[in-house]
């Protein structure tokens, strides 16, 4: 298996919707076509990948670094003992001459070509992505489902309180048991009305989580988790800085309910400073690292391997992004769940045309490697880099 072109472009995902930090009216995502020499069905196998939401395209990363020391390496050392491509070590030729730490949008652009490395060899294997990693990384017997939760709740221009409920009531009709909504941009009272707001939607806490965007100060975290406390919630997601760790730790002490943050760090190196000095608990909290923007799957192993010999369970990593490599690898390694966005990111965001979640869970596709044919609206995209 040889790599013959690798192709990389600027896609728009523009919303007009914000969180408590930013609005995406500017937001971009790099997207990469891998295309091989292996046929199948009469044509080349080619892989795709995509940057997740929230960061911003990194293509001079890709084309002036990561994408030439690909295509110049000796194609052999890009191979596993099965003649495939090996997205580990394609991984250690992008990595050649970067420095530890100061990981920004370096990770992300890795992400990328990881991405589309881990499409190109399921194909290549003629299996759906999360049955590979089931059998390379997993119990080998993965669940053809897995548990996912409606991510939404934006702060949007007129969107009030019944908005709101309208948008949350939507998702549990079309099969979410457990939606997320955004705090912080908003003064306390406004928030605290619209979690209640919410919770007569979802009738109880544990079925609603929020999320902060890393917007607050320790006294503002604190005040916060003491106003919903008694909401019970699903969890507390990303109050402060994320790698404010003394803060993430303080808001521990004081908050019992579950916490969830993680989805802003990159590295193996900086989840063991959040599990070494963050004060998060193994029994109850969530750790939302996301592959597509922490360096891959390639590195996403590494980290629940760090995890687990920390006293982590995988089952609490539920991956940031929304996108369908996460849900592969959510059920292909065992972990709790993915995050979705069933009404924003799109092309990228979301299942399979015609695919809904039932009783809170969601079917992976079916087909060889991560699915992103089955998605029309991103496909047509996809398909562009290379026709």
């Amino acid at each position: 298996m040889r790599i013959v072109s690798i192709r990389e472009t600027t896609a728009s995902m523009r919303s007009d919707i914000r969180n408590a930090v930013i609005d995406f009216s500017q937001m971009t995502a790099s997207v990469v076509a891998i295309v091989t020499d292996v046929v199948r069905a009469g044509k080349p196998v080619i892989g795709y990948g995509f940057s997740s939401n929230g960061r911003y395209a990194a293509g001079g990363i890709l084309r002036e670094r990561f994408i030439p020391r690909i295509l110049d390496a000796d194609p052999a050392s890009l191979l596993d003992e099965h003649d495939l491509l090996d997205p580990h070590h394609v991984w250690g030729v992008m990595m050649t001459g970067e420095k530890p730490g100061g990981h920004g949008e370096r990770s992300v652009a890795a992400g990328v070509i990881d991405m589309a490395l881990w499409d190109a060899v399921a194909k290549a294997e003629g299996q759906p992505l999360y049955r590979l990693l089931a059998q390379r990384y997993g119990n080998g017997a993965p669940p053809d489902d897995a548990w996912v939760y409606a991510a939404g709740g934006y702060y949007q221009p007129g969107k009030g309180v019944e908005a709101l409920q309208d948008e949350m009531r939507a998702y549990l009709d079309i099969g979410y048991d457990t939606v997320k909504m955004k705090i912080g941009g908003a003064p306390l009272y406004e928030d605290l009305r619209r979690i209640e707001a919410a919770i007569a939607v979802t009738g109880s806490g544990v079925s609603l989580a929020v999320d902060a965007n890393g917007r607050f100060d320790l006294d503002e975290a604190l005040a916060y988790g003491e106003a919903m406390a008694p909401y019970g919630l699903c969890w507390y997601e990303e109050a402060g800085d994320p790698l404010d760790y003394a803060l993430q730790a303080e808001l521990a002490g004081h908050y019992a309910p579950p916490l969830a943050t993680g989805e802003n760090l990159f590295s193996v190196h900086d989840a063991r400073n959040l599990v070494r000095y963050g004060g998060m608990r193994p029994d109850r909290d969530v750790l939302q690292f996301d592959p597509a923007l922490s360096y891959g799957l390639v590195e996403y192993l590494r980290t629940i391997e760090m995890l687990e010999s920390s006293g982590w369970s995988r089952r609490q990593c539920v991956p940031h992004g929304g996108h369908l490599f996460a849900l592969h690898i959510a059920a292909g390694i065992g972990l709790g769940g993915n995050e979705s966005y069933p009404g924003v990111f799109q092309p990228f965001g979301g299942f399979p045309d015609g695919v809904q979640p039932e009783g809170g869970r969601v079917r992976l596709p079916d087909i060889p490697g991560i699915g992103y044919e089955l998605k029309s609206g991103l496909y047509a995209l996809l398909r562009g880099l290379t026709e």
